[in-house]
């Protein structure tokens, strides 16, 4: 059974576009690749571990997958796991909830403080 939410981590310029606008198309990566990428909530300290090393705050949201549709699919990818890719746009009212992540003095996100309970 699929979750019924995945997550996206948000650079804050792109989290201000989200809220401001209400749509958000991708990052630089994401438009690269042709969808945006998002983690479940198990993959969710990789995702941060492998990719967010700048030691900048940045935003996670979380994305109720009912509003999706068949825009949102689940294809293989970091080590053989099935992570969900959205092929369109990423609208405001599909983000139930949001955090602003600080690394902590070594530079690393510690998802778990925020998602108490979820985890």
């Amino acid at each position: 059974m699929r979750p019924d939410k995945v997550y996206k981590i948000l650079r804050q310029v792109e989290w201000a576009g989200l809220r401001d606008v209400g749509k958000f198309h991708g990052s630089a990566a994401d438009l690269q690749d042709g969808f945006i990428h998002l983690s479940t909530l198990n993959q969710l300290q990789g995702t941060l571990d492998k990719h967010y090393t700048q030691g900048d705050i940045v935003v996670l949201a979380e994305v109720q997958t009912l509003g999706l549709g068949n825009k949102l699919k689940y294809e293989v990818s970091r080590g053989g796991a099935e992570f969900p890719h959205l092929y369109g746009t990423l609208v405001i009212e599909n983000v139930s909830r949001h955090w602003s992540l600080k690394p902590d003095l070594k530079g690393r996100y510690v998802v778990d403080k925020y998602l108490m309970d979820e985890l």
